[in-house]
């Protein structure tokens, strides 16, 4: 270990966050989370027994970088979406067939239920994650519990020991309704999301409303929620900050400078379309928020008009999308295709003012084609290791994944018929 690495490591804050190893051509070769990250950077270059495996990934270590989050939770979010968006070699070898793990919310079922899964699948419900290790988030999902009370099994209208403790909503003893149940469970998933400030305010607001129109028993339940969650900053499952610093992921800041944008793109859209000869066309839209993917914003869309135009779909699918009033505008889109698909829906967003880059894959549609971007008619070749490429063929991925995944639940619904 070289001496400006060791000046580096006596930085190391006692805080907790995700770290960077480096190798001596700047590639990020390995990223890992710390509820400590004095303590768990430092570990791996103490003269102590280690695994042949990380012996091999340490003696690889040139630098070291980090970023700093608020929580354990906020890690863990962190963590996982940065190795799906640089794919670390030495975290692939050091998995050790370990899987990522999502919150999956049966919200299509009349009375959902909360439960974990490693796959999520196209069915309706709402998936928060993925998450590389669901020790924290399952701590955090029990003190959340008794804030957002709800069921971990399908509901089958029995009364348990969950129901006696507060556990449940109580629909089994007619203390609440799947309507009232559902509404709860969307401000659970809206707090798991990350946009806890807006719950805050919203808790808030609806408590002094129902005061005002004299509803004392919404208000006392609004208060109990707002109070509740409240506590939970005392026992450090969240923060009451939103859980990335957007200032601190370099992809986001260089995007910034590249397309002289004001500031750093907080969302950002993706769009891709699938079908098969026309047929079952749908279009996608992924959302990423301070950088990481936000699954509870996605959006799919059954095209309606041309189904063998990209072009005429692409451009429906915007026209749709901006319709929406009620969603949050994006800071940037990124679209699958080159300066004809940029240029198509150009005059649809141009009354928002909202910034439009393509990816042009230029026929190559491999996982490993190169990052070129189109951006007020010129094409931006990216260096294919860097931070900027990195982020938009994450976005692109996802999108794509996205409407493949919709496409292929139309086709084999039309197999059946």
């Amino acid at each position: 270990m070289d001496t400006k690495l060791k000046q580096k490591l006596k930085e190391l804050p006692a805080s907790p966050g995700v770290y960077f190893h480096k190798n001596s051509a700047g590639e990020i070769i390995y990223v890992g989370k710390a509820a400590v990250l004095k303590n768990r950077v430092r570990q791996y270059f103490q003269k102590s027994e280690k695994d042949p495996k990380t012996e091999a990934l340490v003696r690889e270590i040139a630098d070291t970088d980090w970023i700093v989050v608020d929580t354990e939770m906020d890690a863990l979010f962190l963590e996982s979406e940065m190795i799906k968006r640089y794919m670390p070699k030495w975290n692939i070898l050091l998995r050790d067939d370990k899987t990522v793990s999502y919150v999956r919310v049966s919200m299509g079922d009349e009375v959902p239920y909360v439960s974990f899964t490693r796959t999520p699948m196209d069915d309706k419900a709402i998936y928060v994650g993925p998450f590389y290790g669901k020790l924290a988030v399952e701590k955090a999902l029990r003190q959340l519990r008794r804030v957002f009370p709800y069921y971990t099994k399908p509901y089958n209208g029995r009364k348990t020991l969950d129901t006696d403790l507060g556990l449940t909503p109580g629909i089994e003893i007619n203390k609440s309704t799947p309507s009232e149940y559902k509404k709860n469970l969307r401000k659970l998933i809206k707090y798991l999301e990350g946009g806890r400030n807006k719950l805050l305010k919203e808790l808030e607001d609806a408590m002094k409303k129902a005061a005002r129109e004299k509803d004392f028993e919404k208000a006392a339940e609004a208060r109990d929620q707002l109070l509740g969650l409240k506590e939970l900053r005392k026992k450090i499952v969240f923060s009451d900050k939103e859980f990335l610093d957007i200032s601190s992921d370099q992809a986001l800041s260089k995007l910034q400078e590249l397309l002289g944008l004001e500031k750093p793109p907080r969302r950002i859209e993706g769009y891709d379309i699938s079908h098969q000869s026309g047929t079952n066309t749908v279009g996608s839209m992924v959302v990423f928020i301070n950088g990481a993917a936000a699954r509870n914003e996605y959006r799919k869309f059954k095209i309606r008009s041309s189904k063998n135009d990209d072009l005429k779909s692409m451009t429906e699918v915007l026209i749709r999308r901006l319709k929406h009033s009620e969603w949050d505008l994006p800071d940037l889109i990124i679209l699958d295709g080159g300066k004809t698909q940029v240029n198509a829906v150009l005059a649809i967003v141009a009354p928002f003012n909202i910034p439009v880059i393509g990816r042009d894959k230029s026929g190559d549609h491999s996982k490993s084609a190169e990052v070129k971007i189109v951006f007020e008619d010129k094409i931006i070749p990216l260096e294919k290791t860097s931070h900027i490429a990195r982020l938009i063929a994450r976005i692109d991925e996802e999108a794509h994944r996205f409407a493949i995944t919709y496409h292929s639940l139309l086709k084999r619904k039309s197999m059946l018929k």
